[in-house]
């Protein structure tokens, strides 16, 4: 027997002290994680989950089309066709996918084998847009989204996608997709008013993003009336709330869809007829002109003017013509890049709408501001007549007791006018005349004459020196200077010289050709200044007018008192109307324009639908006549002018034409505002003989 003491084994407690304190920490830091996870994260988390397996998913809209006041469509939607793929959806067999693809390649004229996949081409990767063949669309699509469409080519003629349509039944993944796109029947013809639809530009993408439009997809409004008029046609898209695999493939709406609206259709003032009729008119001025020119000198007169008119007792624009324009029709897919580039780098502009955008010296068409302003004020009277010689001397002073230089200017007529009166002066567009009564005449039109500040008043009563507001973007407010902007602007005292060039629409006056228009109107329409629209009425898509247009007043310069009065430089308290009598005798003046006596005789010769108006020739020197040598001191180059209405006692139409570099207002703009206006009594002749036969009358 072993005699040897049972020793009890002993255990190395601080080895299991070092087990226990590993299990404790990693206990703890599990359950911090599962704290973390499911306190203080767990609404992120759980939104996560629920944000990969629910999608919102946008229903487009139908845009709303543009008609003209007859009817005439200028706007609408077409549709295209689009071949997609869905790789989920192609067949198992390599073998039949390759012959799909074979088949479906010599229909589209897409490569079935083009390009390589890596991560530069498929983030640069967009559908309809790309030089990969269809097996590299299907792997940059396979990865992304399995389960839906991607397109492989857009804008299918529809033989090819009827084909498509028949075979697809037996071409599993493939489908022919029908998407809306807009098409300008009318083209160039109206693309100045109407405008095109491109791509959210970046600027404006979360302004838009939060209107439910889906970038890449949906289009808006880039110039004309699809800009200015966008939150209108464009409608809102409808919305699915829905669950999806992880896949991309929809397993079920969890909420009710909301359906799109669509957007109301817009009908214009515009006249298609006299649209087309004026731009005829214009476009064959242009041709006759640089024909002559040619044969005469070896050059070109103009290639650019815009001509547009209005009924002055609705303020309804008729039609509006800037030339040159663009193709929008080419901006109906994308906008084309090279496209984009020659208009933009065209020096005739055709981008710009020349008859709300371009600020330009009135020249003699402005004559009419102090034709109001110096019988209102009383610097001459009616009878009262104004000694015309070919030049006269002032004496340049840019403040009271300078000593000053002497300065010539000169009438348009050479042999001068003699002894004009007031309507002869606006008859014959007498320039002393006017340089004159506007700025005084030592011996024949004390104190100043009408001044600066009254023409400025005078001015802006009719319209000049701010915006229409006319349903266009883009538009310029133009300038009535004074003596405070050519301090702020020039450095320099205000010359009186200053106010004789004001007096005829030149040095430092600008303006529209919309605000020539809307001038003239105001002065026809007996002093009531309408609101220029061209907007008709909106109707949405079930037929109910939202909006129709009302005829507004913003004032009457007869009644409301607009016209501030001034003591040397410093305005008073007192404001004042225009006396009626005055805007008779303005409007006898522009008859005499037209009649045997005026600037524009010959061309209104045997003039049947009683024209009147006022001839506009306005010298310039810009940026292009500097470069073509033109700016010849004495002699600059000038901007043709022409302010027409009809009949001249009860006028229903006025016709601004301006053409750029057209030298003389009378021979080149007026022949044009003749031609439409002869057109629009025309069509008013036709419309009345069609609806007597509908009535029977």
């Amino acid at each position: 027997m072993n005699n040897q003491e049972y020793k009890k084994p002993t255990i190395d407690m601080g080895r299991f002290r070092w087990i226990y304190l590993i299990i404790t920490l990693v206990f703890i830091y599990y359950a911090s994680q599962l704290f973390n996870y499911q306190i203080i994260e767990g609404e992120t988390y759980v939104a996560q989950a629920q944000d990969n397996r629910t999608t919102v998913i946008s229903i487009p809209t139908q845009r709303g089309m543009i008609y003209d006041r007859n009817g005439i469509v200028l706007a609408r939607n077409t549709a295209q066709y689009n071949v997609t793929v869905t790789p989920a959806e192609l067949p198992d067999s390599e073998g039949e996918v390759r012959e799909i693809f074979d088949q479906l390649s010599q229909l589209i004229a897409i490569p079935v084998n083009q390009g390589e996949v890596n991560d530069e081409t498929a983030s640069a990767f967009s559908p309809c847009y790309t030089d990969l063949g269809i097996f590299q669309i299907v792997e940059i699509a396979e990865s992304l989204w399995p389960f839906q469409p991607t397109r492989l080519k857009c804008n299918l003629n529809k033989e090819t996608a009827m084909i498509i349509e028949e075979k697809k039944m037996d071409w599993s993944g493939i489908d022919i997709e029908v998407e809306s796109v807009r098409e300008y029947p009318t083209g160039e013809q109206t693309a100045e008013i109407i405008g095109f639809l491109g791509p959210i530009p970046q600027v404006l993408l979360d302004y838009y993003t939060d209107q439910g439009f889906v970038s890449g997809r949906d289009k808006v409004g880039y110039m004309g009336i699809e800009n200015s008029m966008q939150d209108v046609l464009a409608g809102s898209n409808g919305i699915r709330v829905v669950e999806v695999t992880v896949g991309g493939e929809i397993v079920r709406d969890i909420e009710e869809p909301i359906e799109p609206v669509p957007g109301a259709d817009i009908h214009l003032t515009i006249d298609y007829r006299l649209q087309m009729a004026a731009r005829a008119a214009l476009i064959e001025q242009l041709r006759y002109w640089n024909e002559f020119w040619m044969r005469e000198r070896g050059e070109v007169m103009s290639t650019t003017g815009t001509v547009m008119g209005m009924n002055p007792k609705t303020g309804e624009l008729l039609f509006l013509v800037s030339y040159p324009n663009y193709e929008n029709n080419r901006m109906t897919q994308f906008i084309p890049g090279d496209y984009y580039e020659q208009l933009s780098i065209d020096e005739a502009k055709p981008l710009v709408n020349k008859a709300i955008s371009s600020e330009l010296p009135p020249g003699s068409v402005f004559k009419m501001v102090p034709a109001l302003g110096v019988l209102n004020e009383g610097i001459v009277t009616p009878e009262q007549t104004i000694s015309c010689t070919p030049t006269i001397t002032l004496r340049q002073q840019f403040y009271e007791s300078d000593i000053g230089t002497e300065q010539s200017y000169y009438c348009h007529d050479k042999a001068g006018h003699g002894a004009v009166d007031y309507k002869h002066g606006i008859g014959y567009s007498c320039n002393v005349y006017w340089y004159k009564t506007s700025g005084g005449y030592p011996g024949e039109v004390e104190d100043g004459g009408l001044g600066i500040w009254n023409i400025s008043e005078y001015g802006a009563a009719l319209g000049y020196g701010k915006i229409t507001g006319i349903e266009l973007p883009g538009e310029a407010d133009g300038l009535l200077p004074n003596p405070t902007w050519k301090r702020l602007n020039q450095g320099e005292n205000w010359a009186t010289g200053d106010t004789y060039l004001a007096g005829v629409g030149q040095g430092y006056v600008l303006a529209t050709p919309v605000q020539v228009l809307n001038a003239f109107s105001t002065i026809v329409n007996g002093g009531q200044h309408m609101q220029l629209s061209m907007i008709g009425k909106t109707v949405d898509t079930d037929g109910n007018v939202v909006q129709s247009f009302e005829p507004k007043v913003l004032w009457d310069i007869t009644k409301d008192p607009l016209i501030h009065t001034y003591e040397g430089n410093n305005q008073t308290s007192e404001v004042k109307t225009v006396e009626p009598w005055v805007i008779d005798l303005a409007m006898e003046g522009m008859q005499l324009v037209t009649s045997q006596e005026g600037t524009a005789k010959i061309e209104f010769e045997g003039d049947e639908n009683k024209i009147a108006g006022k001839t506009g020739t306005a010298e310039y020197c810009d940026d292009w006549a500097n470069r073509e040598g033109l700016c010849i001191p004495g002699s600059w180059p000038s901007h043709a002018w022409f302010a027409g209405y009809a009949p001249y006692d009860d006028p229903e139409i006025v016709v601004v034409s301006f053409i750029y570099n057209g030298r003389e207002g009378s021979t080149v703009s007026g022949p044009i505002v003749r031609k439409i206006i002869d057109a629009y009594f025309e069509f008013k002749a036709i419309d009345a003989e069609l609806e007597g036969l509908q009535t029977g009358d």
